[in-house]
């Protein structure tokens, strides 16, 4: 059954547009000179992560380790994340389709890969969101309704990663004794409890988050009385937006039960996924651990780099790494483990959202060039 009823009130959002050949691109959330940026920030602070993972671990064995890695398993990791990829795009894919009705699951796909790029090369992953908003809406796709989309599987990964957390730190029992491993878990417990109680009070309490956006909105506008303008309009444009999100969401959910769980179980089955990809290197690196404890070890590093505030969490996840394998990883193995995690977890999948990206913003701009001589 389709969402036939939808609120009228608020029906005024902001649509994502592509930057135009006129436009200046540093005021623009996508274009070439802000993807290279952060591409380059992404990569350089990978190699640098790495090369001292490498440098303070390095021996003979590593270049052994890396000439003998087990092809078999390494084909199973290009097959985990073609999975890591169908089942992230059918998560937002069941949702989407209640709202635009005929919409190809390749969308889906498209916008998935995208979100997964941009939020490699953003600090605290915060380009996913928008990345997936702009390829639903070069679709036809409602901005409001692709973010609807995203916050109902926000709220799913918001309540998945802290429970898997907290069973993965009692797994792990008395084996967290590094200290940047317990700041970086603060910290992500800490991050995550501020998202889901902004998550529950916009869809519970809206007027409490709309009246609190308004005051700020007031205060920065005493701040900054040049942008008073623009920034109650924006207040006012997402407060609207809020008691809209919050009555489109409780008639989708009142329709379609079941697809919270359904979001819920993808989730799971998604990040387990990426979970047990760490096992499977492993075993084409010939090193056979308990499943469990490296499921439990990956989850805590996901967890901790999920807000990271580098782009991908690099850095943070190559530290969290070499701290926590290192106990089930040889130290002349650990530099090749780690190139080949981040490789399957981030680096193929942000390379195919690159190409749609780039490919989507390359499109738009001839259109543009071709309307404007038209």
């Amino acid at each position: 059954m389709l969402l036939e009823e939808k609120v009228e009130t608020a029906e005024k959002t902001v649509s994502i547009q592509a930057p135009t050949a006129n436009e200046n691109p540093d005021k623009q959330l996508f274009n070439k000179r802000m993807i290279l940026k952060g591409a380059m920030w992404l990569g350089l602070l990978t190699i640098a992560s790495v090369a001292v993972v490498f440098f303070y671990s390095h021996t003979g064995d590593t270049i052994i380790a890396l000439s003998s890695i087990k092809l078999k398993y390494i084909l199973i990791c290009f097959g985990m994340v073609f999975i890591d990829l169908m089942l992230g795009s059918w998560r937002n894919h069941i949702f989407i389709q209640k709202f635009k009705p005929g919409v190809s699951h390749w969308v889906s796909f498209k916008a998935n890969v995208a979100n997964m790029f941009m939020g490699a090369i953003t600090p605290f992953h915060s380009g996913a969101g928008p990345a997936q908003l702009y390829v639903y809406n070069r679709h036809g796709v409602k901005v409001l309704d692709g973010f609807i989309v995203s916050l109902i599987n926000m709220g799913a990964t918001l309540l998945f990663m802290p429970l898997a957390g907290l069973l993965a730190i009692w797994v792990m029992n008395n084996q967290l004794e590094s200290g940047l491993i317990k700041i970086l878990l603060k910290y992500g417990f800490s991050v995550f409890f501020t998202f889901g109680v902004v998550f529950m009070l916009a869809f519970w309490k809206p007027l409490w988050i709309g009246a609190a956006l308004i005051k700020i909105a007031a205060l920065c506008s005493r701040i900054w009385p040049a942008k008073k303008e623009r920034i109650t309009k924006w207040a006012n444009t997402s407060y609207a937006n809020i008691l809209h999100y919050q009555q489109i969401c409780k008639k989708l959910l009142q329709h379609h039960p079941l697809l919270f769980p359904l979001s819920l179980l993808m989730t799971t089955l998604l990040y387990l996924n990426k979970y047990c990809m760490q096992y499977v290197i492993l075993l084409g690196l010939g090193i056979h651990a308990d499943m469990l404890q490296v499921i439990s070890i990956q989850i805590l590093i996901q967890f901790m780099i999920y807000f990271a505030p580098s782009p991908g969490g690099s850095g943070f996840a190559e530290a969290s790494i070499a701290v926590l394998f290192s106990r089930i990883v040889p130290t002349s193995i650990l530099p090749v483990f780690t190139l080949l995690q981040r490789s399957f977890l981030l680096f193929f999948p942000a390379l195919i959202g690159a190409f749609v990206i780039l490919n989507l913003l390359k499109t738009h701009t001839i259109s543009v060039q071709d309307d404007n001589h038209g």
